[in-house]
């Protein structure tokens, strides 16, 4: 069963659906597994689309927030977000309000910024953690160009340049109508809110907190990721008690859109946070 929800949030409507699992749990049974997905910057939780309900299928309940200003989400109620921390608050609300208390979270760009942010929160444990494409320190963009850019980025080639960039950040092993189809979704973003975000993933850092981390982390970098290095977050990883690092061949900055059947690989590293060893097609290294 799949839900779709408004929740007051910091004076502002949050949009998130809840992909339920088969045997009818509810939001707020403790029995069932949650997991949190977060989309990446300026996009919303339609990149789940193809991962949701196969892992609900797996029995897990999938939740999917677009993050304020995000899809069906309003503006948060001071302007575009810049600082992700403000983010990782808005996401510990909305399990508030949805009476979730200690969920997985998968978590991509931005997302994986994020569920590092939440990570490292000792105060709100989690049930274990997957930061994909994602490095502990802040992201390699030109912070200040991209506040110049703000005062421009409703300029018609901006769509484009998305559709472009979108392309050259998937991964070469992905057919070419599936990296199409992710550049053309893509390219639907609000450009302020999208250049906020990477405002965002420019200065946000938790390198100093990862000792901080008291759920089980899984760190996956794709092997053609251009917005990261992979043996950053390697290094990230093993700063990480017990983390496990993984790198995905041929795959670069979109995972859940990039992998064919996503799901089956998640719910395998979600079961090996779980304490349940299993392997996975998709690992080049780890």
């Amino acid at each position: 069963m799949i839900e779709a929800r408004y929740l007051l949030i910091d004076s502002a409507l949050g949009f998130v659906e809840i992909v339920h699992p088969a045997n009818g749990s509810t939001a707020t049974d403790d029995a069932t597994p949650t997991v949190l997905c977060i989309h990446t910057a300026g996009q919303n939780g339609v990149q789940w689309r193809h991962v949701a309900s196969s892992l609900a299928d797996k029995g897990y309940r999938v939740v999917v927030p677009d993050l304020p200003g995000h899809g069906r989400s309003e503006p948060a109620a001071n302007g575009p977000v810049t600082d992700l921390t403000a983010y990782g608050d808005w996401l510990w609300k909305l399990l508030d309000a949805l009476g979730i208390g200690r969920p997985y979270v998968i978590g991509c760009s931005i997302g994986g910024k994020l569920t590092l942010d939440l990570a490292t929160r000792p105060e709100r444990p989690l049930a274990g953690a997957i930061a994909m494409a994602a490095e502990a320190g802040p992201g390699r963009v030109n912070v200040a160009g991209l506040r110049r850019e703000l005062e421009d980025v409703a300029g018609p080639s901006r769509g484009e340049r998305t559709y472009l960039g979108t392309l050259a950040s998937v991964g070469d092993t992905v057919p070419a109508d599936r990296a199409d189809l992710i550049a053309t979704m893509h390219r639907r973003e609000d450009p302020v809110i999208s250049s906020s975000d990477l405002i965002g993933w420019g200065g946000h850092d938790v390198r100093e907190r990862l000792c901080l981390t008291t759920c089980p982390v899984h760190m996956i970098a794709g092997e053609q990721d251009p917005w990261i290095t992979p043996d950053t977050v390697r290094a990230d990883a093993s700063r990480i008690r017990g983390a496990r690092f993984t790198m995905l061949a041929g795959i670069g900055h979109y995972p859940m859109e990039e992998v064919e059947d996503f799901a089956d690989v998640a719910a395998t590293w979600l079961g090996e946070l779980a304490g349940v060893p299993r392997s996975t097609r998709a690992e080049a290294a780890s």
